[in-house]
């Protein structure tokens, strides 16, 4: 017998882990986007090259920072994707 699988939940869950791996590297890119803004109005310089090297920083920090965070989400949400699969039964 075959059990169902509740493809909201899984669709849920799907979401809930993209925010929760996108999120720090993008509040991150975003903090730093509008500390450079605000430097950029203070002093009146306009390059639009000059927050580009400051939100990759902070992204890549973030990501350095948050990885094991990263890949315990990522690990459950793996179990519990195989699990619904062997609870299916694989068809």
């Amino acid at each position: 017998m075959h059990s169902t699988v509740d493809i909201q939940e899984v669709l849920r869950q799907t979401l809930i882990v993209a925010v929760k791996l996108g999120a720090p590297s993008l509040l991150a890119s975003l903090f730093a986007g509008l500390c450079v803004s605000l430097f950029q109005a203070m002093t009146q310089v306009n390059e639009a090259t000059l927050s580009f090297v400051p939100k990759f920083t902070a992204a890549m920090l973030t990501l350095i920072f948050t990885a094991s965070f990263m890949s315990s989400i990522l690990h459950a949400y793996a179990q519990m994707i195989f699990d619904q699969i062997i609870r299916v039964g694989g068809s």
